[in-house]
């Protein structure tokens, strides 16, 4: 395992929802595509964890390189978390996050249904910002709690077909 700092990260920490929450960040190690992050942390809202999550997906893909286009992109009572580019192509990313992996890691809870929801949504993007590049779907799964933080990005996890 590679371990590496994540200063961006620690520096200052990540806000909560009501901008009073401050996480303090430990380290950060890569192994494949798994994340493990030390992070301590007060009891977070469900929305807060919510939060936490996709700003740890949004700097875990800028990392990787990836380019952030738009995060929350809404469309009628649809969103899409994050919408980013990487290596010429356009990529939809779904961000979970769990406090625990006890019922299921948090990607299984992207079903099929909710599959098409994000589809529909990016195809909206897609059209309102008139995309021409081939579009793939991640989904970042994370599993954050007082001990530990693991981040699991799949990519291409799932295809309009």
């Amino acid at each position: 395992m590679n371990l590496f700092s994540f200063a961006t990260l620690s520096q200052g920490g990540l806000n909560s929802a009501s901008g009073n929450t401050q996480f303090s960040v430990g380290y950060i190690g890569l192994f494949g595509d798994f994340v493990y992050l030390s992070v301590k942390q007060p009891f977070m809202t469900q929305q807060e964890l919510g939060i936490f999550g996709e700003q740890l997906a949004q700097r875990y893909l800028k990392k990787k390189g990836y380019k952030i286009l738009a995060t929350n992109f809404r469309f009628a009572k649809l969103e899409l978390d994050i919408v980013c580019g990487a290596a010429g192509k356009l990529v939809v990313v779904e961000v979970k996050t769990r406090q625990t992996a006890e019922i299921g890691e948090p990607w299984r809870a992207v079903t099929r249904a909710k599959q098409k929801q994000i589809i529909k949504a990016a195809n909206h993007y897609i059209f309102s910002k008139d995309v021409h590049l081939e579009t793939r779907f991640d989904i970042v799964s994370i599993v954050h709690n007082g001990f530990r933080t693991d981040l699991e990005h799949i990519e291409d996890a799932f295809s309009p077909c």
